[in-house]
């Protein structure tokens, strides 16, 4: 009977080891992560793991889902052998197709425009070396964003695509077939001009930039918040309308767009600060009038050869002249035909954050001259 009981105990004594052992295991799989803390972009989550990065990336239209999971490797390391579900890319970036204007210029900035291999939409795109690389085949332009040249892509072999995604969008089309790494730069969804700049942080890891992209961003948010502190000290606050009809609706940004966010960091009282979303909203003529007829300031982008005039904007649509900043000549103009708005505001918000307060407040900055906007002349 004892040796019953001490088999008995043996067996249990294995068992338990045995179990503790396997916890153990288990333990060093799921190796401690290190939060990559953000300060303003709300839609990025990044923590680093045991040789890797995660990039979570939330839905900007339902918040309680996740947009997409990026697992970072370095390509001159191994695969670690346990990593979470993700769709895993392989860094630095060394040939990515590039969708966006924008995105082209951040990694021009941060000295990595080699590793882009191809782009699309190449009209919008104003650097030499894209230009010429696309001229002497050594870049891939890849047509239109929304029906890119599939063959193309595949001569290619990029090793990722940065694409804007949309709403119900249903998805990337052909591109999602090819088994290539789709990074969704939702960096536009974001409610505060700093917020999206800061994914300027996860795009230099993607190209192995990293300490640039953190000191770039750096620069950026000092040089934001040292304006913006200084807009506080205005007396007067001007209210403010933007954009032009376009057909029948008129887009303006949402309150909690980086537009809108950026106007009242300027010092100004935007007249749609309370339409609550971070996209823009199609407005009739009629509310955006009803609303807006009395602002002191209109501004307004457009892409055309020639600077617009106060002329053309009547000659456009007459019941424009209706408008008080039109009456009183405070209309001023982006001609991004000729300015580099698109390219530069997302990632540089504290460079417009001083041409619209040189506007709002131009006793702030008395020698400063206007970089993008232009007040319309006759």
């Amino acid at each position: 009977m004892k040796k019953i009981l001490l088999s008995a105990n043996i067996v249990i004594l294995v068992l338990l080891l045995s179990a503790c052992g396997g916890r153990g295991k288990t333990s060093s799989v799921s190796a401690p992560t290190e939060t990559v803390p953000f300060r303003y972009a709300e839609n990025i989550t990044l923590t680093k793991g045991e040789g890797y990065i995660e990039a979570r990336l939330r839905n900007p239209w339902d918040t309680t889902k996740i947009l997409r999971t990026y697992l970072l490797v370095d390509k001159n390391r191994e695969i670690p052998d346990h990593l979470p579900e993700g769709t895993l890319v392989r860094t630095p970036l060394s040939k990515a197709l590039v969708y966006t204007a924008v995105h082209c210029s951040l990694i021009n900035e941060l000295r990595a425009v080699q590793s882009i291999g191809g782009i699309c939409e190449l009209q919008y795109i104003k650097i030499p070396e894209i230009q010429e690389g696309c001229k002497n085949g050594t870049i891939v332009n890849a047509g239109e964003g929304m029906n890119p040249d599939i063959e193309k892509i595949i001569d290619l072999h990029p090793d990722a695509l940065l694409l804007s995604p949309y709403e119900n969008s249903g998805g990337h089309g052909r591109v999602e077939k090819l088994k290539v790494p789709i990074i969704e730069c939702a960096d536009y969804m974001e409610t505060s001009p700093l917020g999206r700049a800061e994914w300027m942080r996860f795009y230099g890891m993607l190209f192995g930039k990293e300490a640039q992209a953190d000191s770039l961003f750096q620069m950026v948010e000092k040089n934001y918040l040292t304006l913006k502190g200084m807009a506080e000290q205005a007396k007067e606050k001007p209210t403010l309308i933007s954009d032009l009809k376009s057909g029948s609706a008129w887009y303006v940004p949402g309150g909690k767009s980086t537009t809108g966010k950026l106007y009242a960091d300027a010092g100004a009282q935007y007249a749609f600060k309370s339409q609550e979303v971070s996209g823009s909203i199609p407005l009739s003529f009629e509310t955006v009038f009803e609303k807006g007829q009395d602002a002191t300031f209109w501004l307004i982008k457009y892409n055309q050869p020639k600077d617009m005039t106060y002329r053309q904007l009547r000659e456009d649509y007459a019941p424009y002249a209706g408008f008080r900043a039109f009456k009183e000549r405070n209309v001023y103009g982006c001609n991004t035909a000729h300015v580099p708005y698109y390219e530069d505001f997302p990632f540089h918000p504290d460079q417009l954050l001083k041409d619209l307060i040189k506007i709002f407040h131009p006793s702030l900055f008395p020698e400063y001259e206007l970089k993008y906007f232009s007040n319309l002349a006759e």
